[in-house]
């Protein structure tokens, strides 16, 4: 049974099956997969972040000139909305599988580039396709997980996430005194390309998405329809929210290194141990996240993790002091504060956006997510780019702009529905209410 509303494209899809029940197995196959491609992208997504002084040095650019260079990378999230919009209408199985055949090749070519240009224009192709993955195995977790494991799972993914960049963090210092590029940690992304087989062995389709695609209903719907009368009350906010937040979260983790090595002059070992440690010790925020989002809400979750992300980042890019001794230890604190919290708000933000829309748009919906955070990446990026000899350096303007978190929080906290303890057909009005 379909039931239309007319006032938009969108068909909702009200009898869709019960795949909140999917047996342990499935839960598992599925947290596996996803979880293992999470791991491998965010290895390759901490790429330019933990690379960031060796790539300026290589490119010769200061600190507005490799703030320009990332602002260009975000422009990547423009490929990601069209690939995030093609998972809507081919399939989430498919997309990943290009994204993830993609990734390798690209790191390769990037790796091989010696001309600025080129390099960007080949980074721009690699973060496009680590965003689709990203954004993917998110809506994958949100559709085939029971109700009361959503918000579990997207922590898992999360972890995943977050240990894939530790390998990088530790792989640095060792290329770094070993005499060896950064771009070994490109060509050791390469080697994506040897999981390709298990990828299409293990990858299952999302069966919420084979129901509604056998209806018609992801056929007839459009990428603006997110912006209807049933859904603009949601997408409007809660993009809003994203791209202040997205300004805030991009600044605060794109710099953690370059200001540990190039602002408070640690060397590479010490950085690279502050952020491990820091980092590990933030993994408990993903876990934070997802017990608050199922014992208080994910809106309270989302609200309280965005005030702490703007605080925890003014602390670290502030300081240290300079009369403090140990500063490795006043940057780990520092760390571990602002990124528990954006490891919490990701659960929060996760859950609440992957549950608030239907399924033949859910893709759609996380694919205008990434365009929003492209925008928010640049503007974020190009303001450093433009600020920071004024205000003082880099690590200043970091500061403000990780308070943007606080007017999200406040903008999440009143506009946005709650969606705990409900099926992702209530919660994205696919029931017709």
């Amino acid at each position: 049974m379909l039931a239309s509303n007319p006032e938009s494209t969108t068909t909702v899809v009200v009898d869709a099956p019960a795949t909140d029940a999917d047996s342990g197995v499935s839960s598992r196959r599925l947290i596996l997969a996803t979880c293992g491609m999470l791991y491998y992208q965010g290895y390759t997504m901490a790429i330019n972040g933990i690379g960031s002084p060796w790539i300026a040095q290589s490119f010769h650019l200061g600190e507005s000139g490799i703030a320009g260079l990332f602002a260009w990378i975000s422009l990547s999230s423009i490929g990601a909305l069209i690939l995030s919009r093609m998972a809507d209408r081919v399939g989430r199985r498919r997309v990943l599988l290009w994204c993830m055949t993609a990734t390798p090749l690209t790191a390769l070519a990037a790796a091989a580039s010696t001309s600025l240009p080129v390099f960007t224009a080949f980074e721009i192709l690699l973060y496009a396709f680590i965003t689709a993955t990203v954004a993917g195995c998110v809506v994958m977790l949100a559709e085939g997980l029971p109700i009361d494991a959503r918000a579990r799972g997207q922590s898992y993914g999360g972890l995943a996430l977050g240990l894939g960049g530790g390998v990088t963090v530790i792989l640095m210092p060792i290329l770094s005194g070993a005499g060896y590029s950064w771009r070994w940690l490109l060509v050791l992304a390469g080697a994506g390309l040897l999981a390709l087989p298990s990828l299409r062995r293990g990858i299952p389709e999302s069966q919420r998405w084979e129901h509604v695609a056998a209806t018609g209903a992801t056929d007839r719907t459009r990428f603006y329809d997110v912006f209807g009368v049933r859904y603009r009350g949601r997408a409007i906010p809660i993009l809003t929210c994203s791209l202040l937040s997205m300004i805030a979260v991009t600044a605060a983790t794109s710099w953690g290194y370059f200001h540990a090595v190039s602002v408070v002059h640690l060397s590479a070992q010490s950085a690279s141990l502050m952020m491990l440690i820091g980092g590990a010790m933030s993994m408990i925020g993903l876990r934070l996240g997802a017990w608050g989002s199922e014992r208080f809400g994910r809106v309270p979750t989302v609200a309280g993790a965005g005030v702490g992300l703007a605080t925890g980042s003014v602390f670290f890019y502030w300081g240290p002091p300079a009369p403090c001794a140990w500063p490795a230890v006043w940057l780990a604190a520092g760390f571990c504060w602002f990124m528990s919290a954006a490891n919490a708000w990701m659960v929060g933000g996760n859950s609440a956006a992957t549950e608030l829309f239907p399924t033949a748009l859910r893709g759609t919906m996380v694919g205008w997510f990434a365009l929003v955070q492209a925008i928010a990446a640049v503007t974020g990026q190009a303001a450093i780019a433009l600020l920071a000899q004024s205000l003082g350096g880099l690590s200043i303007v970091v500061g403000y702009l990780a308070l943007l978190a606080i007017p999200s929080a406040v903008i999440f906290a009143i506009c946005i529905d709650e969606t705990r303890g409900l099926s992702l057909e209530v919660a994205a009005r696919e029931d017709g209410s």
